[in-house]
């Protein structure tokens, strides 16, 4: 799969080379943008303010399938449900909201789990495959909690939770327990 990740720090870097680790063709874009017309997927994992600016500097994603995995701290520009409803104003494409609730920092240990952590999806019908496969890929087994109505829920528990690493509890993974047969 051909992904173009937009954003170089701790979550796009990090994502860039899980799936770069796992086959995948990644393709990194900083501040200044470029070219992601080839992407299967655009993955925006920059500062939750700077989407709408960071978009602007790449070119050729109309329609392109998008995962938002951004974090919005402090106040939330007008206009949009949530960062992913802002990715699909702008790209036009189907997209999903993941990667925005566990720590990147701990994504060099996913390989050592025993059981793939969750990590949490809101998704268009149309890119669950597509981010399940990029969960899959990176090591996490995606957590569906509905569609992207439920992008801001998931973006309003990132202040929680770094709050909660903050009093020196975690940072950790969401565990899934399997279901019985």
């Amino acid at each position: 799969m051909k992904i173009t990740v937009l954003g170089r720090g701790s979550v796009g870097g990090g994502l860039a080379a899980l799936w770069t680790a796992a086959g995948h063709t990644v393709t990194a874009l900083g501040r200044d943008g470029g070219d992601g017309a080839d992407a299967d997927v655009l993955v925006v994992a920059v500062p939750g303010d700077s989407v709408a600016d960071a978009l602007a500097r790449v070119t050729g994603i109309a329609g392109t399938p998008a995962v938002d995995a951004t974090n919005v701290y402090g106040v939330r520009g007008p206009g949009h449900e949530s960062n992913a409803h802002l990715v699909r104003s702008i790209t036009g494409g189907p997209v999903a909201k993941s990667f925005s609730a566990n720590f990147a920092s701990e994504y060099p240990k996913l390989a050592a789990q025993a059981t793939p952590p969750g990590n949490l999806v809101a998704a268009e019908p149309e890119i669950r495959e597509l981010v399940d496969r990029l969960n899959r890929d990176a090591g996490f087994e995606p957590i569906h909690v509905g569609g992207l109505e439920m992008a801001r829920r998931i973006e309003d528990i990132g202040p929680l939770l770094i709050g909660i690493a903050q009093n020196g509890i975690g940072p950790y993974f969401y565990r899934v327990s399997p279901t019985a047969a």
